[in-house]
């Protein structure tokens, strides 16, 4: 299998598509590091520029974009907060969107995969890494500014009130969220559809008007990944 071409999402700016010779098409970022892999990712290089193949059973922000979610939160030159990074696999291709002039603030609270996340952001110095619980922001806020974006991926059953508790402090007016939801993760006993409802009900209820939602499967089972504007007031104020 050989590439064929690569060319620029229409609606996502800085994600692009790798078309092949035979006639399938992946997902890609421009490395912004060339010559290093993050988790394995083929590296591939077109017109002298070097793209990491972008997995989506291994990103829920790739399986969104796939699903056809209409917008997303990570920008070229955006500020960024990702609250749940694991060791880096997602947050390093918003690295490469975001590009050098933008920056991403990852949080993560378990002390193993933040060591191997540390590693990544020695690499890409567009990644300011927190090793924190993203259920008590007031603990960062003094470490980060309004932001353009967020992106949430907490396995925590409260994980709708982590990202709106995060808003109130650092998104700015009108800005856009993500939130990826882990039905089995908030409870067992009730259909992954209900779950979903009860969240998107939450987030309306937490200032946020839903744009979008898009069920992950085959990628991810019984998760769906929901964008909304934020139009509530936050309670930080910025000198």
């Amino acid at each position: 299998m050989s590439l064929k071409t690569i060319y620029e999402d229409e609606k996502f700016k800085g994600v692009y598509w790798c078309e092949f010779d035979d006639g399938s098409r992946k997902l890609a970022t421009i490395n912004l590091t060339p010559g290093f892999q993050v988790y394995g990712e083929q590296l591939v290089n077109y017109g002298g520029v070097e793209f990491r193949i972008w997995n989506a059973y291994r990103s829920k922000l790739a399986a969104s974009i796939l699903k056809g979610i209409s917008e997303i939160s990570i920008k070229p030159i955006s500020s960024i907060l990702y609250l749940g990074t694991s060791t880096g696999t997602t947050i390093s291709h918003v690295s490469d969107i975001i590009g050098e002039d933008g920056y991403v603030f990852g949080v993560e609270i378990a002390p193993r995969p933040f060591r191997e996340f540390m590693n990544l952001c020695e690499k890409r110095r567009n990644i300011i890494p927190i090793l924190s619980d993203a259920r008590t922001p007031h603990l960062y806020r003094n470490m980060i500014p309004i932001v353009d974006g967020m992106y949430c991926d907490v396995a925590q059953p409260d994980q709708a009130k982590i990202l709106i508790d995060n808003a109130k402090l650092f998104l700015k007016p009108n800005g856009l969220a993500m939130l990826a939801i882990k039905a089995r993760s908030i409870d067992v006993t009730l259909e992954p559809s209900e779950v979903y409802k009860r969240e998107i009900n939450y987030l309306k209820d937490g200032g946020f008007e839903i744009i979008d939602i898009v069920h992950l499967e085959p990628y991810d089972k019984d998760h769906a990944m929901v964008v909304a504007k934020y139009i509530g007031e936050g309670i930080r104020v910025q000198s």
